[in-house]
C-alpha cells in the first residue's frame, strides 16, 4: 500500500495506519520528536528515556484500533500515554518526577499540549450527549441555538446539558487534581 504523503491530514494518516498498520511508521516519525523530548525531561537518563519512549510507541500500535479522533493532535493520545508510563515507574520506583530546567515558551507548549490531553480524556468520560454537546459548543464554536436545532431538543435543554457537563467535568478534574 502506498504511504500517505507528508502534506496528508493527521487525521487521514491515523485511519490509514489503523487500516495497515505497516503505515504507522509515518505517524511514528511525525510524532517521534514530542514524544522523546517530552519523556526525556522527565528520566533521568537517556536510556529510560529511549525506552520509555519505545514502550509508548509499542502501545499505540497495539491500541491503534481503538483510537477514536476527538478534535485533538495524534500527539495528545501519544503524550497521555506516555504520562501514564512515567506514572506507573515512578509509582513502581517510589520516585518523584524530576523535570529539567525548561524555557518558559517549552512549559507554555508542553502545558498546552497535557491540558488538551487532560481535557480529551475527561470529556471522553462523559455521557455521550453532554460530550456532544460541550465539544460543538465550545471546539465547533456553535450557538446554542444552532445546537437546539440542530438536537431537537430546546435552547433550555441545551444549557441544562452544558450546565451538567461543565459540572462533571469540574468534578472530574478535581478528583484528578487531589
Amino acid at each position: 500500500m502506498k504511504v500517505l504523503e507528508n502534506g496528508t491530514d493527521e487525521r487521514l494518516r491515523v485511519a490509514a495506519a489503523q487500516r495497515d498498520p505497516a503505515l504507522f511508521a509515518e505517524l511514528y516519525e511525525s510524532n517521534f520528536d514530542r514524544v522523546y523530548a517530552y519523556v526525556a525531561r522527565r528520566v533521568e537518563t537517556r536510556q529510560d528515556a529511549e525506552d520509555l519512549t519505545s514502550e509508548v510507541f509499542h502501545e499505540a500500535l497495539r491500541n491503534l484500533a481503538q483510537f477514536e479522533w476527538r478534535g485533538l493532535p495524534f500527539a495528545a493520545w501519544l503524550l497521555g500515554i506516555a504520562s501514564r508510563r512515567l506514572a506507573n515507574r515512578w509509582r513502581r520506583n517510589g520516585k518523584h518526577p524530576e523535570i529539567a530546567s525548561m524555557t518558559p515558551e517549552e512549559i507554555r507548549v508542553e502545558s498546552s499540549i497535557e491540558e488538551s490531553t487532560l481535557l480529551g480524556q475527561l470529556l471522553d468520560e462523559l455521557p455521550s450527549d453532554q460530550h456532544l454537546v460541550l465539544r460543538r459548543r465550545f471546539i465547533e464554536q456553535k450557538s446554542l441555538r444552532e445546537l437546539a436545532n440542530e438536537l431537537g431538543r430546546s435552547e433550555g435543554a441545551i444549557k441544562q446539558l452544558q450546565f451538567r457537563a461543565l459540572q462533571a467535568l469540574r468534578a472530574r478534574l478535581g478528583k484528578r487534581h487531589v
